[in-house]
């Protein structure tokens, strides 16, 4: 007997109700609205209340999942949040979750780091242990509090990010959003190129050496731009690759959304037409892991993935890492 065949069932999306302009960021750096949007695209971005929780704007999402997909807490069985910015170093903001949501005690509640790319890992850790069929349902979510880990004087990055959450119910396919597959890829020799380099078990003791690294983002944008797009390519092309897809076969693509710049190389390499790319970058920034899961709802909301048709989706992120997934609905 062979494995069931796994689907995303439902999406959910959350985004704080604070909207932090481009004109409101000129007052607190030296940029502006122009300098910012022709070097990414972006304008606008969310940003968390101070006592808004990661685990919080993750069980709201969560939350309209689950509606969508029309099952309760009690059918959830495992939990996996993609973050980097977890209400605590422990335990895993999947737990806070599971608590928030009522979801029983049966549930497996874990936390997944890999930056960006962390929504496309997840959703492959869940394919994988869904596909075993010793779970039924689980909820796959990314969800960031980036401006609790950004320097809000380097303009280099706290112009970039935003915060947010977006959410997937995964189980047995009711005939709509199987998943096809995923390709994971990681090139750990560039750790160093995006990171945040305090807060764990590297960082030197501030009270014998007397210095502290900042707990906040560091990033040499211009190495990662040139990798990102070639990383975005390899995960495109080989997925597509894999399945006997060509793109023109793609009816949407949803890319991580970094730059626009990334993306418009992305489609000047599929040879596709910037329409077919979902992009929501203007309004929301880089909310990092919930990226794609944030953007997948608003597509699915806006009649944009239509049934019959293979949705791509590609990331990249710190690690570095990378990966693609394919779903049809």
């Amino acid at each position: 007997m062979g494995s069931p065949a796994i689907a995303i069932l439902g999406t959910g999306s959350y985004a704080p109700e604070k909207i932090l302009t481009n004109d409101d960021l000129s007052k607190l750096v030296d940029t502006s609205d122009e300098w910012i949007f022709t070097r990414t695209g972006i304008r606008e971005r969310h940003i968390a209340a101070p006592n808004e929780t990661t685990s919080q704007m993750a069980a709201a999402a969560a939350r309209l999942a689950m509606s969508d997909a029309g099952v309760t807490a009690a059918d959830i069985d495992l939990i996996i949040v993609a973050t980097v910015t977890p209400d605590l170093p422990m335990p895993a903001t999947a737990c806070f979750v599971q608590h928030q949501l009522g979801v029983p005690t049966h549930a497996a509640c874990f936390d997944l780091n890999a930056a960006c790319s962390g929504f496309i890992y997840a959703l492959d850790t869940a394919w994988a242990m869904l596909g075993s069929g010793r779970y039924r349902h689980a909820l796959v979510i990314g969800a960031e509090k980036f401006s609790s880990v950004l320097d809000w004087k380097d303009r280099t990055t706290c112009v970039l990010f935003g915060d947010g959450a977006g959410a997937v119910v995964l189980g047995p396919t009711r005939g709509t959003g199987q998943i096809l597959g995923t390709k994971l890829y990681t090139e750990g020799a560039h750790t160093h190129l995006l990171c945040i380099p305090d807060g764990g078990s590297n960082t030197p003791d501030p009270a014998a050496t007397g210095a502290r690294t900042p707990r906040t983002v560091s990033m040499k944008g211009r190495e990662i731009f040139k990798i990102a797009v070639r990383e975005m390519e390899e995960a495109a092309r080989d997925i597509l690759a894999q399945h006997q897809i060509t793109p023109a076969q793609i009816g949407c693509v949803i890319p991580h959304q970094a730059n626009l710049r990334i993306i418009d190389a992305i489609a000047r390499y599929l040879e596709l037409p910037a329409e077919r790319f979902f992009v929501n970058l203007e309004r929301y920034g880089n909310t990092s892991a919930a990226s794609i899961p944030l953007a997948l709802d608003e597509a699915r909301s806006s009649g944009r993935i239509k049934p019959g048709e293979t949705t791509l989706f590609v990331a990249f992120g710190a690690g570095l890492t990378y990966g693609s997934a394919l779903v049809r609905w």
